[in-house]
């Protein structure tokens, strides 16, 4: 992979990259795990846009911030935007005020976390001022990446093939920060992809034991809409139980799930919920639903029995006035399925959990992760993969990945799954299979 080398390793010959390396591991663990930062900064961005727990005013959409980071140039479009920017600056005193005094309400005070750590210290006017600034920034910052992100995808697709189109979309994020919000759809294009694995004969009955989540995610902010409302949660582990046992090809009394994640947010979040369970309490997940984004009946029925082989339904915290219309329902996760967890600090491009033959993976999965980073690392990831999984084991991901000759993973397949009739709501959802 000569060409695909990054700087410090590019050009230099095989005998010199072997002394290198161990120096270069450390110090790119060190710089991926500090992306953590600007994926957090994202976080905040998002719920700066759609959160409601600290305002009044109204949430922006998904449509009004892509239109604000095309910058059209019509005279309607011009003037739209100038609202929506001073929608913009009150929401961002908003969020300023709620920073200063977060009360109970834990994303403030994560907000104020992170801005503390840039030095902010909200101990007077001037200081608030400087969050106002920061949080400005962060906004101008990610209108700049959505308008690049989305000329990417323009380009991509421009290529008119659907192969280098989803390849080049599987790069997309390689110099963004790492974001943990995720987002319910694609854990019902993983059940799809695992129902159709099962069908073509790649899972008998009861034969998934042991399975990774490789970024579980932690919802500080719903991916989609920037739901705020509900605690922090993990949805894709108990979404991943919940799929393999309704397919039947796991059994409830053999099934155990690790988290492979570099985030102590999500470690310490996926833990402190274990040792809850020990103690027998659940772990109650919330699960909103805007009928406005027109989802596939598909989807619907998906997230209408969602956690029905794990738990039972719970009341759902209430909705906020602002957002009528939106529907809510929960599931309460009963507490052997928590115990059923565990989490594992691990960075998943330069580490693997070192475990005994028997002891290995029979399925990971890693959805919207890999595209963070570009092929190089992907493909190291991709051989940390493979040493985790068992022959004959499978990863899932809604990457395409260069395939090495020197890997035993190989493509076997893939589905196609669409959320709604929005153009490009959907997933690819690829299966690599270890060969032995």
């Amino acid at each position: 992979m000569a060409e695909a080398l990054p700087a410090g390793l590019s050009g230099q010959p095989p005998e010199k990259l072997e002394s290198l390396w161990p120096a270069w591991v450390k110090s790119r663990d060190a710089e991926i795990r500090e992306r953590l930062m600007g994926g957090d900064e994202d976080t905040i961005v998002n719920f700066l846009l759609f959160g409601t727990t600290f305002t009044h005013e109204p949430r922006l959409t998904s449509a009004q911030v892509r239109m604000l980071a095309g910058n059209s140039a019509e005279a309607d479009g011009k003037e739209a935007a100038e609202k929506f920017r001073q929608l913009v600056g009150r929401r961002i005193q908003d969020l300023v005020n709620g920073m200063a005094a977060p009360g109970n309400n834990e994303r403030l005070f994560f907000a104020r976390k992170v801005a503390e750590r840039k030095g902010i210290r909200f101990t007077d006017e001037t200081a608030r001022k400087q969050a106002a600034k920061y949080v400005l920034e962060n906004y101008l910052r990610v209108l700049k990446e959505q308008k690049s992100y989305q000329q990417a995808l323009a380009a991509a697709k421009s290529l008119d093939d659907p192969t280098e189109e989803f390849a080049g979309r599987s790069k997309l994020y390689k110099d963004r920060g790492l974001s943990l919000d995720t987002s319910l759809p694609p854990d019902f294009a993983l059940e799809v992809a695992l129902a159709a694995m099962r069908d073509r004969g790649a899972f008998a009955a009861g034969s998934v034991r042991r399975v990774g989540i490789i970024g579980p995610g932690l919802d500080f902010t719903d991916k989609q809409e920037g739901y705020d409302f509900y605690p922090t949660q993990t949805v894709q582990p108990f979404a991943v139980m919940d799929s393999l046992l309704r397919l039947k090809v796991a059994r409830a009394e053999e099934l155990q799930v690790l988290t492979l994640d570099l985030s102590r947010r999500v470690n310490d979040h996926i833990e402190r919920s274990r040792r809850a369970a020990v103690q027998g309490r659940g772990y109650t997940i919330q699960l909103p639903r805007d009928p406005s984004r027109g989802w596939k009946s598909e989807l619907v029925v998906y997230w209408e029995r969602f956690g029905d082989q794990i738990g039972n339904a719970a009341k759902p915290v209430a909705v906020p006035a602002s957002l009528q219309g939106t529907i809510l329902r929960a599931v309460r996760v009963q507490p052997e399925f928590v115990r059923a967890m565990r989490a594992i600090d691990l960075n998943v491009v330069l580490q693997r959990e070192e475990v005994p033959a028997g002891a290995k993976f029979d399925l990971l999965i890693a959805t919207n992760i890999l595209v963070y980073y570009d092929t190089f690392e992907q493909s190291l990831a991709l051989t940390n993969i493979q040493s985790m999984l068992r022959p004959g084991g499978f990863l899932l991901t809604n990457n395409l990945l260069l395939e090495l000759p020197s890997l035993k993973m190989k493509s076997v397949d893939y589905v196609s799954v669409e959320y709604s009739s929005r153009e490009s709501d959907g997933d690819q959802i690829v299966w690599y299979r270890r060969e032995p």
